[in-house]
């Protein structure tokens, strides 16, 4: 099946909100605020200092995503581009739309001034997205996130 890479453009938010609701019920069982998730999306693409998306379309349509954020890292004296938000509408999976995807961003990493590399975050059950990271190249990191959410902590004790 053919389709297309671009960038996001301001109307394609509500996509973009909609596929990341579908990414956070389908990989974590959790619910998005549509009040909190269409605005987050809407800044990003309103300011690329905070990051970008990429979108493939096929039959007119957007078909997948994939965000990219910045992390500046002083200990090697560059950019590491972090891939999040990544989705692919189901009907369009295992037809190479992530691989593609991932490659231009990889090619525009790799020709953008002072990008060291591209990271990402993958939940620890989910295999078979690790095995799609390796394919393309990517290798496991010693490292481990680790995070405080001030946001969803506060809304915990609320509830």
């Amino acid at each position: 099946m053919h389709f297309s890479i671009r960038e996001a453009r301001p109307g394609d938010a509500s996509i973009i909100a909609a596929y990341n609701s579908a990414m956070a019920q389908e990989t974590e069982d959790k619910q998005l605020d549509p009040g909190r998730v269409g605005p987050g999306v809407d800044a990003l693409l309103n300011d690329r200092s905070m990051g970008r998306y990429w979108v493939a379309e096929g039959h007119r349509q957007v078909i997948g995503q994939l965000m990219v954020t910045y992390e500046w890292s002083d200990w090697r004296n560059g950019t590491i581009w972090w891939i999040q938000s990544v989705y692919v509408h189901p009907d369009w999976r295992r037809k190479g739309v992530f691989s593609g995807l991932y490659r231009h961003v990889e090619s525009l990493a790799e020709a953008a001034p002072g990008v060291i590399g591209l990271r990402l975050y993958v939940d620890a059950e989910n295999l078979r997205a690790q095995q799609t990271y390796r394919a393309l190249g990517m290798v496991k990191s010693d490292y481990l996130v680790m995070e405080d959410m001030f946001a969803e902590s506060s809304e915990e004790t609320e509830n």
